[in-house]
């Protein structure tokens, strides 16, 4: 048997150092002037009073070097999961018999939808140079932009001047100062919702929010927790709300994206576009995105990894009867934005998507608008402003 655990710690940094380092990442995160457009910085789209999040409805942001350009992907939020993330992980039998008789494990980790970077460091590099988003050429360009930057003498007495004059030292330099301030700054994991009052004693949920989480509890009912996990860690750590496990849920495809105009055009996950399918993954997961944290997930205006949905409540109502009223939400053909040849990915074994036409759905709207209010206590107190 073999796979991996958790990514490697990042190399020890001083206490000092990580402070400042910290410090100078949230300058850099909010630094438009290090996209090729002049116009964008991590924060455009990842919104300090959005939980980290997008900040409007739009299923994807605009990004390029003239703000015209769209990419295939909603953006997540950064809260909470950051520390937490393991390194991505498909363990897998060596001998092809034992993988036979032996119970699977699905995919599990990395950072971004596909989980294609196994760190904060590594994920930079991606907005950074992707031509959808900050769109820089190469390292010498960025390095450039830095070496202009108000914060270039701290950038040096940080990491040293023979680093800023080098093109990829001080690219590297950058995505540890962005790395150490997502993993460091307090903003990022504030536990400040209703919920978290709860946990401590502090709160106490309503009639409704405690029947919605009941309800998302339910194995039988929403099953939310299957993936979405709501307990506290052993140890008492407030939950996250994911496993970080890959899904193939069939979302339909939004075809408001501009990319999805092409129909030969599909957004796989961990089969690509954006990543290169990893060598020991079973094409039964193409299809498959990571399972986001649902904190502040009543902040967003737009759902699933293609922002096809536009409210929370049907996101919630999709798990429900996505196979009992498939014209609803299919009206181009069930499992429309995935390949042919990949739809028997889909699960239809999990409850509640395992129900077949016929049955009654696995909640009703009353329960669907039960969940959805629990679904809202997950808001930080800081964002309590930005849910619609």
């Amino acid at each position: 048997m073999v796979g991996c655990n958790r990514a490697p710690a990042p190399a020890p940094v001083a206490a000092d150092n990580r402070v400042a380092m910290a410090a100078l990442g949230r300058q850099m995160f909010s630094d438009a002037s290090l996209s090729a457009s002049g116009r964008q910085s991590c924060a455009t789209c990842h919104s300090p009073a959005h939980a980290y999040g997008p900040p409007d409805g739009q299923p994807v942001q605009p990004g390029g070097e003239g703000m015209d350009k769209h990419g295939f992907r909603s953006v997540p939020s950064l809260r909470y999961v950051l520390p937490r993330t393991p390194r991505w992980f498909k363990e897998h039998q060596r001998d092809p018999i034992e993988r036979e008789i032996e119970a699977d494990s699905v995919p599990t980790g990395g950072f971004t939808r596909d989980g294609r970077f196994d760190t904060l460091h590594e994920q930079a590099r991606g907005p950074l140079f992707d031509q959808a988003e900050m769109a820089n050429r190469d390292d010498a360009s960025l390095a450039a932009k830095l070496r202009k930057a108000s914060y270039a003498e701290e950038f040096s007495r940080l990491f040293g001047a023979a680093a800023l004059a080098d093109d990829k030292q001080a690219v590297d330099g950058l995505t540890m100062a962005l790395e150490r301030f997502q993993l460091d700054d307090p903003s990022f994991a504030p536990y400040t919702s209703k919920f978290d009052q709860v946990l401590k004693g502090q709160a106490q949920l309503s009639q409704q929010e405690q029947r919605g989480l009941q309800l998302f509890a339910d194995p039988s009912k929403g099953n939310c927790v299957s993936c979405h996990i709501a307990s506290p860690g052993a140890n008492g750590a407030a939950p996250l709300f994911t496993d970080y496990s890959f899904a193939i849920l069939g979302v339909p495809r939004n075809r408001k994206l501009a990319v999805n105009a092409d129909p030969a055009f599909f957004d796989v996950g961990l089969c690509g576009p954006a990543r290169k399918t990893p060598a020991a993954l079973d094409q039964k997961y193409c299809g498959g995105f990571k399972t986001p944290s649902l904190r502040n997930v009543a902040t967003r205006r737009v759902f699933m990894h293609n922002g096809v949905f536009d409210n929370l409540a049907d996101a919630v109502r999709f798990y429900a009867d996505r196979d009992l009223k498939p014209k609803r939400w299919y009206p181009h053909g069930r499992y429309d934005d995935l390949p042919p040849a990949w739809r028997n990915n889909v699960d239809r074994l999990t409850a509640p998507l395992n129900r077949k036409p016929g049955e009654q759905p696995a909640l009703d709207e009353a329960e669907v608008q039960d969940i959805v209010a629990f679904l809202r206590t997950l808001t930080d107190a800081d964002a309590q402003t930005a849910a619609p």
